[in-house]
């Protein structure tokens, strides 16, 4: 087995071969954990985290909580008169950015050392297809890897505009952000997706004022429209600029900053600027074609739910495939693969049960169908949603955004999705997605004991709702 790609979904396909007795190589050029670990998911959620401490800090207030000591006299005051000024948090970004730094490096030096442990070869460097049964590899020396199986698990990098291009110090993308030691005093975040809303809303929490410049109406267009429009007026409310139905066409440097053009012509001054307008397939180079490797349209490599290219052998996934860019879909993907080609029992992909989170404050945590696809297909679905502030943990918690959303068969109860908006969404979906996974009803959900005082006591009293309705 050769895997190509030491992201998620390589080296987790990596493992499954080794346990079922492969000799595996994984070829990585530029570290192991790929883009997730060293430039996306760890850095940026890191970064996030950083961020949460700030938010939380700036709800102190409301729970009775003062910080007595001064912050020190302004310039022209008498220090003995300074007894009243109360201190405010601070961020150093550079202490921040090494923090994400490293730890991204310390998970990535981990992934080696279990790969290495478990008896995985490690190659790095640049891996292409000669043939469906040959990599060639390319870095300080050139290899050539014969295989039965091929892996090709090489992710995606940022999209960029043709009038915005990424110096690293001013216009930046998102794998970019994290060597700025100062914080951006005005950072214009252009897209308004996941990404986008993701580090927008940490540079708000940061400090920094920002503008979030969106294409479409809203922020999140593809998201529950409760929860993206929740997100957008607390955006808002602490001062974040929105900008929508706006395109942006081009960005450039000034003598101190950045101004990036939109559509309609109109100019919009910042500091910086953040790029998070998609991503495009890591394909290039890889012998595609050569090797009888179709893809797609949208220049993603096809696949079927077994991970199977067109090429006899050759399989792959992760952000590379464009089924969903998430990293526990580019994992099962890696490890269906692994499994269905050396013939162990696998169960085909079901993206019915992925969940989903956005990592924004609040988050917001989705699985199953959304209401849009369930009005989409005409199905016969009742819903609830219950406000998070009449949750009396989320009042001792000084919580007053959020809400629990679930959709319900109408007749036979069953649980077909939900939406959690709340501080810890990520954690909060889980029993909501073994419902969905589990095809379980609200009447399940709704005579499972939950912890009281709990956030998630709100997931069991939507579920009762529910079930009145039904029999209403």
């Amino acid at each position: 087995m050769v895997v190509v790609g030491g992201g998620p979904g390589g080296y987790e396909a990596a493992l499954v071969a080794r346990r079922l007795g492969a000799e595996v190589t994984v070829v990585e050029r530029a570290g192991l954990g790929g883009a997730a670990v060293l430039t996306d998911v760890v850095p940026s959620k890191t970064l996030i985290a950083t961020a949460e401490w700030m938010t939380i800090a700036e709800r102190a207030p409301d729970l009775g909580i003062r910080l007595d000591v001064p912050a020190g006299p302004a310039e022209d005051d008498d220090p003995a008169r300074d007894t009243g000024r109360s201190r405010r948090h601070s961020i150093d970004l550079a202490a921040v950015n090494a923090r994400v730094r490293d730890l991204a490096l310390a998970q990535s030096h981990d992934i080696r050392t279990r790969l290495e442990r478990e008896g995985v070869r490690v190659v790095i460097g640049h891996g292409r297809l000669d043939g469906p049964e040959r990599v060639v590899v390319t870095g300080d020396a050139e290899e050539t890897l014969d295989a039965d199986v091929v892996l090709l698990a090489t992710g995606a990098t940022p999209r960029t505009l043709p009038d915005a291009q990424p110096d690293g110090e001013r216009i930046l993308t998102w794998t970019q952000l994290y060597h700025l030691d100062a914080l951006p005093e005005r950072l214009i975040v252009v897209g308004s997706g996941v990404t986008g809303a993701e580090f927008a809303g940490a540079y708000v929490s940061l400090g920094s004022q920002v503008v979030l410049v969106s294409s479409r109406d809203r922020v999140l267009p593809g998201e529950d429209a409760d929860a993206a429009t929740m997100l957008e007026d607390v955006f808002r409310t602490r001062g974040m600029e929105v900008v929508g139905r706006s395109r942006a066409q081009a960005a450039r440097r000034t003598a101190d900053g950045v101004v990036v053009t939109l559509a309609d012509g109109r100019e919009i001054h910042g500091s910086h600027v953040l790029l998070a307008v998609g991503s495009i397939p890591s394909t290039e180079g890889l012998g595609l074609a050569e090797a009888g490797v179709r893809t797609t349209p949208s220049g993603h490599i096809e696949v079927d739910k077994v991970s199977r290219t067109s090429a006899r052998g050759v399989y792959a996934a992760g952000d590379v495939t464009g089924v969903l860019p998430l990293a526990s879909v580019a994992a099962m993907q890696g490890r269906i693969a692994m499994s269905h080609a050396l013939g162990d029992a696998v169960a085909p992909l079901r993206l019915r049960g992925v969940a989903a989170n956005i990592f924004t404050a609040p988050e917001i945590a989705t699985v199953g169908l959304s209401e849009t696809a369930l009005i989409e297909r005409d199905a016969h679905f009742v819903t609830h949603t219950l406000p998070l502030a009449r949750n009396p943990r989320a009042k001792m918690l000084g919580v007053r955004d959020g809400f629990v959303k679930l959709f319900a068969h109408s007749t036979a109860g069953t649980v077909l999705g939900g939406v959690v908006v709340a501080p810890r969404a990520s954690e909060l979906i889980f029993p909501i997605t073994l419902a969905v996974s589990h095809s379980l009803t609200v009447d399940d959900v709704a005579n499972a004991f939950t912890v009281y005082p709990s956030l998630s006591g709100s997931i069991g009293e939507v579920a009762r709702v529910l079930h009145r309705t039904d029999q209403g």
